[in-house]
């Protein structure tokens, strides 16, 4: 690696811990915003340091938010009987793109995947669980990814909740195995949410 100052060194560094960004693209990235003006830089800076500092997780569904409960928590326009459970609040973006599905939310913040050490007590699957407990919720709808940790995690929250009396479906397959919902287009999520099945 070439001699670059410690402080270009460091923003190199801490650009390649972003997903997806590896060394020359970290390069190409702390050398562009070397050369942007100053006020933009640091409107960057601005940014990232507004959303840590306001930005959280919605206390009755954990989408992220800078309100809480989030608006969809609080809309009165949104399907209260109807529950859609998602792996991440990336994938929230996904459904909400086919613009048919106008119920509520719960993340479970990842799946279950006994070889990363997560399991159900690392999933916010408890409050999924309290939430049931009033009655209101008539179905649930597990939009995990297709991936066999997403399958996994589906079964076990179908045999959790079935016994409460409410109803489970699974999204369709429309989304390509392997794939993380946050890619899916909005037809191919429109398929996948109107194909969905009981488990």
């Amino acid at each position: 690696m070439p001699d670059f100052a410690p402080s270009v060194s460091r923003l190199i560094d801490e650009l390649k811990r972003l997903p997806g960004i590896g060394q020359k693209t970290a390069q190409r990235l702390a050398f562009f915003l070397l050369r942007v003006d100053r006020e933009q830089a640091l409107a960057l800076s601005d940014a990232i340091r507004e959303a840590k500092e306001k930005v959280r997780e919605c206390s009755v569904c954990n989408n992220i938010t800078d309100a809480d409960p989030c608006h969809f928590c609080t809309s009165s326009t949104r399907n209260r009987a109807l529950i859609c459970v998602v792996e991440e609040a990336t994938n929230i973006q996904s459904v909400e793109k086919t613009r048919q599905f106008n119920g509520l939310y719960h993340v479970l913040g990842g799946s279950l995947s006994p070889l990363q050490g997560i399991g159900p007590d690392q999933l916010k699957i408890k409050s999924l669980i309290e939430r049931l407990k009033g009655g209101a919720v008539e179905e649930i709808i597990i939009a995990t990814n297709p991936t066999a940790e997403g399958e996994a995690t589906a079964v076990y929250l179908s045999k959790l909740i079935k016994p409460l009396g409410v109803r489970v479906t699974r999204i369709a397959m429309g989304i390509p195995v392997g794939s993380d919902l946050e890619y899916a287009d909005e037809v191919t999520m429109l398929k996948a949410m109107e194909g969905r099945r009981d488990l």
